[in-house]
C-alpha cells in the first residue's frame, strides 16, 4: 500500500519535471496531449469519439486529465493516449452495443451515463483496497487504471475484474436511481452487511457461504445488488453454477437475490439478464480472440 503511493508520487514528480523542462509551447505535442489545454486541436481520437459515441448517444468521453472532475484526495495520473483509444473502443463494443442488442438503442441513450472520465492510475485507499471506478449523480462514471489496460486486452478475466464488471456495477447504481431496489432484497441477508469492514477478516473469506457473491457485496444492500447484477452478466453460466456449489447453504440466499435482480430488470427495463449475459459473453470472446479492431480511428 505504501509502496504504491510512493510510486504514484514519483510518477507525478517526473511528469511535473517534464512540464518544467519545456521552454515554450512548441515543445508540447498538443495533438496527443493527455492534459486539458486550450491549445489542443481536435485529433483522430476526438473525431472518432464524436462520431461513434457523442453524436449517437450524447455521451462525452473526457480522456484528457481535468482535475475538477477528479478527487483531490487521491493522486491523479493522466490516462495515456493508447489506453484511451482502447477503452473508448471497448466501451462502445462491450457496453453500448451490448445494451443496444439486449434492450434497444432507446434504452442505451436514455439511461447510460453521459460522461466518462478516464484516469491512468487506480485510487488507493488507506485500508489496503483500491477504487476501480465511481459513479456520480446518475450522470458520470470515473474510470481508473487505464494505463494498465493494454497489458490486459486479451484476458477477459482481467478486463472484467479491473474494468468492465465495475462499469456494469456502476451502471446498475444508476438504474437503481430511476427504479429503487425492491425492499425485500435487503431483508435476505439483512444482518450480514458490515460497511467498510468488508475487506477485513473474517469478511474477506467465505462470503459465498454467508449468501454474498463477493466480499464487497457485504458493504451494503445497494452494493450487494450491483455486485449480483454485474458479476452475473460478466461471467459464464458455468462460473455461476460453480459459485452456487461452493456457496453451500448460502446458495439459497444467492438464488433469492438473483431472482429479484432478474425480475427487477425485466419488470422495469424489459431486459432478460440471461440474454444480456449471453450477448456480453459473445462480445467478450470476440475481443479476447482478436476479432475486434480496437485501435482503428477511421471514420465510417
Amino acid at each position: 500500500m505504501k509502496y504504491t503511493k510512493i510510486l504514484s508520487a514519483a510518477v507525478m514528480t517526473v511528469v511535473a519535471l517534464g512540464f518544467v523542462s519545456c521552454s515554450n509551447d512548441d515543445d508540447i505535442d498538443y495533438d496527443k496531449s493527455v492534459i486539458v489545454t486550450t491549445n489542443a486541436p481536435q485529433n483522430d481520437l476526438d473525431r472518432w469519439i464524436e462520431r461513434n459515441i457523442t453524436s449517437p448517444y450524447n455521451i462525452q468521453i473526457q480522456y484528457r486529465l481535468e482535475d475538477i472532475e477528479g478527487d483531490m484526495n487521491y493522486y491523479l495520473i493522466p490516462a495515456d493516449y493508447q489506453g484511451s483509444i482502447l477503452m473508448s473502443h471497448l466501451l462502445k463494443y462491450l457496453c453500448l452495443e451490448t445494451y443496444n442488442e439486449a434492450a434497444g438503442t432507446d434504452f442505451t441513450c436514455r439511461y447510460f451515463p453521459k460522461l466518462f472520465c478516464y484516469a491512468g492510475e487506480w485510487k488507493y485507499k488507506n485500508n489496503g483496497t483500491i477504487v476501480l471506478a465511481t459513479a456520480e449523480g446518475g450522470r458520470k462514471i470515473y474510470l481508473c487504471g487505464l494505463n494498465y489496460l493494454p497489458a490486459s486486452i486479451n484476458n477477459v478475466g482481467t478486463l472484467n475484474s479491473r474494468y468492465f464488471k465495475t462499469i456494469h456495477h456502476e451502471f446498475t447504481h444508476i438504474l437503481n436511481q430511476t427504479f429503487p431496489i425492491p425492499a425485500d432484497y435487503q431483508l435476505i441477508t439483512g444482518t450480514g452487511y458490515v460497511a467498510d469492514l468488508w475487506s477485513e477478516s473474517p469478511y474477506n473469506t467465505d462470503y459465498l457461504t454467508r449468501g454474498f457473491i463477493s466480499s464487497y457485496a457485504q458493504h451494503s444492500y445497494t452494493e450487494d445488488f450491483a455486485e449480483m447484477m454485474s458479476i452475473y452478466i460478466t461471467n459464464t453460466a458455468s462460473y455461476w453454477d460453480a459459485q452456487m456449489e461452493e456457496a453451500g447453504d448460502g446458495a439459497d440466499a444467492l438464488e433469492q437475490k438473483i431472482t429479484i435482480v432478474r425480475d427487477y430488470m425485466k419488470t422495469n427495463f424489459d431486459i432478460d439478464i440471461d440474454e444480456l449475459r449471453n450477448i456480453l459473453q459473445r462480445r467478450q470472446n470476440d475481443v479476447a480472440n482478436g476479432l475486434v479492431n480496437l485501435t482503428d480511428l477511421t471514420l465510417k
